[in-house]
C-alpha cells in the first residue's frame, strides 16, 4: 500500500489515506472526499485535479508532460511544485506522498 496524506488549502484539514499502487492519485482522491472534480474524468483535458504536490514529494515524481504543463496553464493558484492528479499513478516509491488542495478551489460535483 501506498500512504498518501491530503492537506487542505488552508493547512487546517489533514487526511491520511491507504492506496493501492497502480492507483491515479485523482481516483483515491475522491474517494476520500477531497474537493477535486475531474471534470473531463482522468483524460487529461481540463485541469479540474489540480494539486500543489510537497516539494520533497515533487521531485520523487516523473516529469510532468507538455500536454500537462499546457493544462496547468489553465489553472488557478499553480505553484512551481502543481501537478494534475489525473496524471500522478501511485507506487511504493511515492509512499507517504503529500499534496495540498489549491485555495479557491471550486467543485461543482460536489465534492
Amino acid at each position: 500500500m501506498t500512504r498518501v496524506v491530503f492537506l487542505s488549502a488552508d493547512g487546517e484539514r489533514r487526511s491520511e489515506v491507504d492506496a493501492a499502487p497502480g492507483l491515479r492519485l485523482l481516483e483515491v482522491a475522491q474517494a476520500d472526499g477531497q474537493p477535486l472534480e475531474g471534470t473531463c474524468e482522468g483524460q487529461m483535458a481540463c485541469s479540474t485535479c489540480h494539486v500543489i504536490v510537497d516539494p520533497v514529494d515533487f521531485a520523487r515524481l516523473p516529469r510532468a508532460s507538455e500536454m500537462e504543463e499546457d493544462l496547468l496553464d489553465l489553472a488557478s493558484h499553480v505553484t512551481r511544485t502543481s501537478r494534475l492528479a489525473c496524471q500522478i499513478h501511485l507506487t511504493e516509491a511515492l509512499d507517504s506522498l503529500t499534496v495540498r488542495m489549491p485555495p479557491g478551489s471550486r467543485n461543482m460535483q460536489g465534492r
